[in-house]
């Protein structure tokens, strides 16, 4: 998992394939001393996410890397699976799910010890089901 920050430059259509397969393009320059325009794809239902911005707009772009090979060619894609407004900007989050907290999965609790998790199964009943 990724994340980019910089200036929407450009938002394609959307694509749909024979398949039924859709996805929509779009660009972003970084802010960088280097300024680089990386394309971004979305794929399926996430295409939706960018009719919520507009070239021109400050934009975070949350993606993962994706490879495969075709005909000894070898591809490269960048799969954005969330967009959301660069702070202090109006606008909403595309994607309002809540992200899970792999370091700590019991969010702001602590996590239970072995000697809590095994008093809690000592009910004095034998039956191991």
């Amino acid at each position: 998992m990724f994340e980019i920050s910089g200036k929407i430059k450009l938002i394609d259509d959307t694509q749909t394939f024979s398949s039924g397969f859709t996805k929509r393009e779009f660009v972003v320059t970084t802010g960088d001393k280097y300024p680089q325009d990386i394309k971004f794809e979305t794929v399926k239902d996430k295409c939706a996410f960018l009719d919520n911005f507009s070239v021109g707009q400050e934009v975070n772009v949350n993606f993962d890397i994706r490879g495969n090979e075709y005909n000894g060619r070898y591809y490269v894609n960048l799969n954005c699976w969330k967009i959301q407004a660069a702070s202090g900007q109006s606008g909403q989050q595309s994607a309002p799910q809540k992200e899970p907290n792999f370091d700590n999965p019991f969010g702001n609790q602590q996590e239970p010890s072995a000697a809590d998790l095994r008093s809690n199964l000592d009910d004095g009943d034998d039956i191991p089901f």
